[in-house]
This record gives C-alpha cells, sequence and structure tokens, in this order.
C-alpha cells in the first residue's frame, strides 16, 4: 500500500539548484535509509515531504488519514511540563481511550458506555500503557519521571521526544539522526524495537550499523539525483561500487564516441539536413555525458608526525573515586607503539574521566601516569570549539597551525586540510556562527590534526557527522601511524578503527578486551548469562487502570505505601545523578563538599524509607 507519493519536486537558492524533478515513493513496511553529502539538499528534502517547506516544483501526496510522526533533531517540547506530563500531553490514542475509560468508571449506572470503553481497552491493550511508558523511558535514562522539560538536556529532550513517537505507535515514521545522544545499550534496544515493532520508516542518520540491521531499502541524494538500492548498508555499498564503475565506463565509451563525432562536426558544411541536426542535438548529449565528472572527497595524508619514543604512555596502578563512587581501582597499562584502543562503558562509569586523567587535567587519587617525552596529545573533546565573534573558518585553524607536514619534503596546508574536510575555498571564508552543529565539529576535528599529534584521544568524534565525513575521517585514522584512544557510540567506526577495548564496567572494573566492538559483543552473548534485573521495579509497576488491592493494610497505610514507593524511586534517582556529577569529575572545592553532604542525606532518607516499606510489606503478606 502506497503511504506517500513525492511527484517531480525540485529545490534551488537563488542559482544553486539542490535538486530537480525528483519523484519516488514511500510504500507500507518499507524502512528506507536516505544518506547524502552535507550541502546536497538532505535536509530540505527531509523537510519538504515532512511538509515543514514546500518544494519550488512538484508535491507531496499523502494517503487519506494516514498516522504520520516526525521526530527532528531539535524536537519543540513544552518547557513547562514534566517527562510524565508530557507522556499524557501528547495527541496519543490510547490516551483517549484511556480518558473514556476513566469517565466511564464516574458513571457507573450507564452500563453501555461502560461496557464499550472497556472494549476499547481491551482492543488496544491499554491497561499495560503505564507498563509501557515507563519501561521505553527507563531504556532512554529517563528515569526521573518529575523533571521538568525546562531542566533537561538537548539530549534528554531528544529521548523524550523519541519516546512519545514510539508510544504513539504512528503508521509512519520520520527520523532525522534517532541514535544521537544515545548511548550503545539503547541504541541496540532501538534497533529490536524497530525489528519487532509494524512501523513503516523514512530515516537519517549516520550509524551505519543501525542502517544495515534497520532499512530495507537505502535511498541516496547524489548530484541532484536519486539513487534507491532495495536492501542493507551493505548491499548499498556494494551496489553503489557497481554503479559508479558502470558509470565510468560509460563515460569512457562517451569520451571515445565525443571525439568522433566533433571530427564530423567540423567537417559539416553550414547547411544541413533533419537527419544531420538531430546528430548534432545527440552530440551535445554526448559532449554532457563525456565531461561528466564524480567530485569525490578521500583523504590520502602520508603525515610524517613527530617520531615516539620506546615510552610513551604508562599507567601505574592509578585509582580515582568521587566520595563512595569509585571510577579506577588500581589500574595498569603500558601502551606500546601504533595501538589503536576504544573505550566503551555506560555513562557514569568513568570515560571521561580516564582521558581527563592522562591528559593532565585530573589528578589520580592513588599511582601515577607517567608521559613519555616525546608524546604530543592531539585531543578532541565533546565540549567542541570556543567560537570568537566575527571570526572565519580558516583564521580559526591558522591559530593552531599553518600547515601538516607529510612525507618526501611534502605539506598540507590548512586551506587544503579543510578542503579534504569538505569545507571548500568559499566555505573557508565563511564566519564561523553561521556553521551549522556538524561543521563545527568537522573544524574542531581540523584544529585537533593541523598541530600534528603522534597520540590522538578522541571523546565521541563522530557526534554530528554525515557518512561522507565519517569515511574521510576513517580514512585518515587508518593511516595515523601514531597511537589512538577513543570514545565512541558508533559501533560501525569503532569496528573499523581500533585493535582492542577498554569496557567500563562500573565500580572501578575495567576489562582490556583484545578485540574491537563485533568481537565483544560476541563475546558477551557467547558467556554464561549473569542474574541481572530485567527491568527497573518502576517498569514492572501493575497496570494503572485495573483494581490494585491491597489486602491487609488500611486505607491510609495503603496511601502511605504508595507514597513511600514514589519516594523511593525519587530518591534513587536523585542519589544516581549526583554519583554522576562525581563522574564527571567537573565538581571543584566548595561543591564537592555540598553534593557529598546532599547525597548522605539522600542515603539516609532511603534507608529510613526502605525500613517503612518492609514493615508495610510483611503486612500485606499478613
Amino acid at each position: 500500500m502506497n503511504y506517500v507519493s513525492v511527484e517531480h519536486i525540485a529545490k534551488a537558492f537563488g542559482e544553486r539548484v539542490l535538486f530537480k524533478d525528483i519523484s519516488f515513493g514511500i510504500n507500507e513496511g518499507q524502512k528506507i535509509g536516505f544518506v547524502a553529502k552535507n550541502g546536497t539538499g538532505k535536509t530540505s528534502l527531509l523537510n519538504i515531504i515532512t511538509k515543514v517547506e514546500q518544494p519550488d516544483e512538484g508535491q507531496v501526496v499523502y494517503r487519506k488519514n494516514l498516522k504520520v510522526a516526525f521526530l527532528p533533531q531539535e524536537p519543540n517540547l513544552d518547557p513547562s511540563l514534566t517527562i510524565e506530563q508530557t507522556i499524557f500531553a501528547s495527541d496519543n490514542e490510547t490516551l483517549q481511550v484511556i480518558s473514556n475509560y476513566e469517565k466511564a468508571l464516574l458513571n457507573p449506572d450507564d452500563a453501555e458506555a461502560y461496557q464499550k470503553a472497556f472494549e476499547q481497552m481491551d482492543a488496544i491493550n491499554a491497561w499495560d500503557f503505564e507498563t509501557q511508558y515507563k519501561q521505553i523511558l527507563f531504556k532512554l535514562k529517563l528515569e526521573h519521571l518529575d523533571k521538568k522539560v525546562s531542566d533537561l538536556s538537548g539530549g534528554q529532550k531528544k529521548r523524550l521526544a523519541l519516546a512519545n513517537i514510539l508510544l504513539s505507535k504512528p503508521e509512519l515514521l520520520y527520523l532525522d539522526e534517532p541514535t544521537n545522544h544515545l548511548d550503545l545499550e539503547m541504541i541496540e534496544w532501538l534497533e529490536e524495537y524497530f525489528a519487532k515493532e509494524n512501523f513503516t520508516l523514512f530515516m537519517v542518520t549516520h550509524d551505519r550499523y543501525f542502517l544495515e540491521n534497520v532499512c530495507n531499502e537505502i535511498v541516496e541524494l547524489e548530484g541532484g539525483k536519486l539513487y534507491s538500492y532495495k536492501g542493507n548498508y551493505a548491499y548499498y555499498l556494494n551496489n553503489k561500487e557497481a554503479r559508479i564503475t558502470n558509470e565510468q565506463i560509460a563515460t569512457e565509451k562517451a569520451k571515445q564516441l565525443y571525439k568522433k563525432e566533433l571530427e564530423w562536426m567540423r567537417r559539416q558544411p553550414k547547411a544541413r539536413t533533419t537527419k544531420s541536426k538531430s546528430r548534432i542535438d545527440d552530440f551535445f548529449e554526448i559532449k554532457e555525458r563525456a565531461h561528466k565528472r564524480r567530485n569525490e572527497h578521500q583523504i590520502q595524508l602520508e603525515i610524517n608526525m613527530e617520531r615516539l619514543g620506546s615510552k610513551i604512555l604508562e599507567i601505574h596502578k592509578v585509582s580515582k573515586k568521587f566520595d563512595n563512587l569509585t571510577l579506577l581501582d588500581q589500574f595498569e597499562y603500558v601502551f606500546k607503539k601504533g595501538e589503536r584502543i576504544g573505550i566503551i562503558g555506560k555513562n557514569g562509569t568513568g570515560k571521561s574521566t580516564f582521558l581527563n586523567l592522562i591528559t593532565g587535567s585530573l589528578a589520580p587519587d592513588q599511582g601515577k601516569i607517567v608521559i613519555g617525552d616525546t608524546v604530543k596529545f592531539g585531543y578532541y573533546t565533546q565540549k567542541g570549539i570556543t567560537i570568537k565573534e566575527g571570526q572565519k573558518v580558516i583564521e580559526v585553524i591558522r591559530e593552531f597551525g599553518d600547515y601538516i607536514p607529510l612525507k618526501k619534503g611534502r605539506q598540507i596546508s590548512a586551506q587544503q586540510l579543510l578542503e579534504r574536510f569538505l569545507f571548500d575555498r568559499k566555505k573557508q571564508y565563511d564566519f564561523v556562527e553561521k556553521l551549522s552543529g556538524g561543521e563545527r565539529k568537522r573544524l574542531y576535528l581540523c584544529t585537533v590534526l593541523i598541530q600534528n599529534p603522534n597520540f590522538l584521544i578522541l571523546d565521541e568524534p563522530t557526534n554530528d557527522l554525515d557518512i561522507v565525513t565519517l569515511n574521510v575521517l576513517e580514512n585518515f585514522l587508518l593511516d595515523f601511524p601514531g597511537c589512538l584512544l577513543v570514545v565512541s557510540h558508533d559501533r560501525y567506526f569503532m569496528d573499523k578503527i581500533v585493535d582492542h577495548l577498554f569496557v567500563f564496567r562500573g565500580n572501578g572494573v575495567i576489562q582490556d578486551f583484545p578485540g574491537n566492538y563485533t568481537d565483544y559483543r560476541v563475546y558477551e552473548s557467547s558467556s554464561t548469562p549473569q542474574n541481572t534485573t530485567t527491568e527497573t521495579s518502576e517498569a514492572k509497576t501493575k497496570k494503572t487502570w485495573k483494581k490494585d488491592s491491597k489486602a491487609g493494610l488500611s486505607y491510609n497505610e495503603q496511601k502511605e505505601f504508595n507514597r513511600i514507593e514514589r519516594d523511593l524511586k525519587k530518591l534513587e534517582l536523585q542519589k544516581k545523578e549526583i554519583e554522576a556529577l562525581f563522574a564527571e569529575g567537573t565538581l571543584e572545592g566548595d561543591d564537592i563538599n555540598k553534593q557529598s553532604q546532599k547525597l548522605q542525606t539522600i542515603i539516609s532518607e532511603i534507608e529510613e524509607n526502605e525500613m517503612r516499606w518492609f514493615e508495610l510489606s510483611e503486612k500485606m503478606e499478613q
């Protein structure tokens, strides 16, 4: 069944034509990944098919009464609502059914209305809605349900908007970079969720494993034309390569034919027959094909970096903790030349603290870190670049260096490096404040690289980068002869770049795993399953809209029991938030003491509430 028909659309900005005469359809059951280079019209096409903006030509036609949802990169949420209130304020069919049922309960004399409401609840399984939305929120690390939207980070807002959309269960779902701000565990859960749920998807994402595991079709916008590949990401790569090869063969043939026809054109007199005029028209078409060029951006740098000595980086029995939270415990490692290590682990387990210890912005509690005399760090952090008002792109990079020395006496200038990272000469003289988030990340990356480090430390370098830029970065890193330490949630990137992993498991436990991310997942799945709690207690809450009797408790005791459960959840979440602050390593001086006292108060309240909860629980069972 056809959901959407995109018919002959075109879009241009002044003389710059992004695309023209583009047509395609979105059908039921398709899971389409949309890929394109930055600046080629990817965002414009997505905005047109989601009706955010209008095309210059053509139209987009939707099937009548189609239920559609769109997750943009910057969702628009009401800042005055809490997380839970946001869920209940959404335009969700299930919530309307629940509302009708609750009204019916208030009017027990109207048996017909009650029966109808009851049947509607059964029809869409609305009884489990509370369990469903809490499970999704907890999977997306949104456990503090009474926290206001205004207090959420950009990543948390994106995850809340995603939860809202998943709960609405649309027939067609548009997603713009859905895996941004998700850790590895969340991404893998979302993959499985889309695999079992019957969504039709059209998504823009730079996560290539997500494209591989979720999509059954890849659509690429290139050179103003749309190319469709009826398979996953691996199928797309293979068939795109075949298409490019065929285009190159066709171009060579056109060149030969062009030479032949050019000679014929030069021999022709002014008066020509109808037949020759047709041949002249064909000539100009052949000329266009013969002069076709592919403008691929590839980076192949033979960097002449400063030589690394025998002593690089040694970590001797290093420990680091914040109050009761242990991040490193007697950790030891000696780096060798050319090592390429990936770091994975849940938020709050100490990954960023580890990088700050290595680079000297944090001091260990115990042990020592020895850095070799020849080591020159290049540190790419999540904070990004500091923008100075009125500064141009080329001026930013020249503050850090004018060139990178290459082998055989060659060098690459700041301008050339920017070009290789997809900043053309015109873009280099734009003001930095005009750049998009992804372009600023690229520029920041260039400022790190032009300093010619021999030990690169990259903290989430793939965020906000498109697939073309990721390929450029990967090609650079594959040729990089120095040491490499990478924190990333991009599994494809990690598999391609690193040799082994540091797995941060929490409580100071760091496992050195000899392999890449896929090797690690295979190892984990083949290991003996450990006993873990399947869901948070709140996610297993009984159905809210069925009678919930607590035998053995008085009415006031039932109210107290429910209040204690709610208070415990809030206190646990507050405890986790403070522990996460310590894990980030950003607290200083009085803030450390203040948060320590607050944490101790919360722990005492948890213990008191738990004692009373057990008393009431025992009374319930009597």
